[in-house]
Parts: C-alpha cells; structure tokens; sequence
C-alpha cells in the first residue's frame, strides 16, 4: 500500500495520506514525497488548486515517533523541514479536508491552508511542550495571528486536546460538517477554485500573505534552531522515552 497517494482529477492534485494502520502517522519518506508534491503543482500551470485528506479515521496523527527518531532532522535539508518550506511557499488554492485525528504538524499545516474542512468529530492537538519540545511550521508566529495570543497560547502551552468546535472558534478551520460530508465540501470548494480565474486567486493570494512572508520564514528559521536543540535535551529524552516506554513523563526534576 502507497503511504501517500497523488492523483490529478481534471485541474487539482489531490494528495491523500494513507497509511490508516499507523493514522497516517508521517515518515521521512511521507515528507520528502509531500515536498516534491507541493513543488510540483507549483510547477504545473494545470493545476489550479490543491486538496489534502486522510483516510475517515485520521488526517494525520503527525509525526511517527520511531521512524522521527530514527531519522531525527538534522537542519534544512532534513525531508521534514524541506515539507516545512514546500507548505509555507504553496501558491495555488490549498484546501484541507480533516477527519478523525489531527496532531501536531497535523493542526499546523492546516495554518498554511486557505479553506479547511473538519468533521464534528475530529480531534485536534499540539502537544509539542509535552514532548519537551517547540512549535514548528511557523506556527509560533501564525497560530497567535489567527487565534490571538491568549488563545494560541492556551492551545502551544497546555498541549490539551481540541474539538473542531474549538478549532473553528479559533480560526484553524472554516467549516464543521458531518464526517460524511467533509470530503464532498472540500472537493466542491476545490473545484470552485479551480474554475475561477487562476492568475487573479494567485495573486490574491499572494497579496494576503505578503504581508508576513519575511516574519514567517524568520519564524521558521527560528523554529528550527530551537527545535534542533530541543530535541536533543534532557527533557525531550524523558518525554520520547516516557512514550515509548507507556509511562507517564517525569519532568520534575528540570528546572
């Protein structure tokens, strides 16, 4: 089975993650894929928009813990972050679908979205501070700009769950419909900006987060460094080991 899987339908490129047993849980080989995928519609004047999904039970459980540290990033040629930089500089329309579970890079991706879709039972989380880690995908930069600070803090310091009630209350997310109904949305909204002068919605595009596009790739850098230097800390050790391990993480003694 393809861990990810690209198909064109007329003038969108529709990337599904399919890899259900593990909750579409993200590889480096997943990231390298994604990357070239989101480069290639760029590329690709026939592709006028561009739609993600999971499978019903998952968007994205983020990333593979075992897989991530097997193959730890290293800087920026790193899959994920060369994903990070494919995702922030995506210039065609980019909806989200989301069922089931959306953790981590799972939620941030969705801030580099233009329409998202999310079914009333799917689970969002950003559970970075708990894993002794930092946020990524410039999200310590956007999450405050969509949400407000109070809010994005909330979400990045506690790490807890969030319903998509919640998500669309802080802006994360466009619209909750039934879960059988997210993927038909989003494909509609898809094709509606497809068929809308194509020149026009890039720019438009373009205009909007023109405004932020030197702080967010300084967030991005910035991110890096820190999340380079996190993961290899005492804390981040205590929280992978406490996951692999099935135990609680016993960070007391950090001062």
């Amino acid at each position: 089975m393809n861990d990810l899987l690209l198909r064109r339908e007329d003038a969108i490129l529709r990337i599904q993650l399919n890899r259900p047993a593990k909750k579409n849980a993200l590889t480096a080989g997943m990231y390298a894929a994604l990357a070239e995928a989101l480069r290639s519609a760029n590329a690709d004047p026939g592709v006028r928009a561009v739609l993600v999904h999971g499978t019903p039970e998952a968007f994205t459980a983020g990333n593979d813990l075992q897989d991530f540290l097997a193959n730890p990033p290293t800087g920026d040629a790193a899959p994920v972050m060369e994903f990070l930089h494919a995702l922030s500089h995506v210039e065609k329309p980019f909806v989200a679908a989301v069922t089931g579970v959306a953790i981590g890079v799972g939620t941030t991706m969705l801030l580099h979205c233009d329409l998202v879709y999310a079914a009333e039972d799917a689970r969002f989380a950003l559970p970075f501070v708990n894993l002794g880690l930092c946020p990524e995908a410039a999200s310590s930069l956007l999450l405050p700009a969509i949400a407000g600070y109070q809010r994005a803090a909330e979400l990045l310091l506690l790490g807890e769950p969030f319903d998509a009630a919640r998500a669309r209350e802080v802006g994360i997310v466009n619209e909750v419909l039934a879960p059988d109904l997210v993927l038909t949305a989003a494909e509609q909204a898809a094709h509606k900006l497809a068929a809308t002068p194509p020149a026009a919605v890039r720019v438009t595009k373009r205009l909007m987060k023109a405004q932020t596009r030197a702080m967010m790739e300084a967030a991005l850098a910035e991110e890096l460094r820190e999340f380079l230097a996190r993961l290899v800390s005492p804390e981040a050790k205590e929280a992978f080991a406490a996951f692999l391990e099935k135990r609680k993480p016993d960070f007391a003694r950090f001062g």
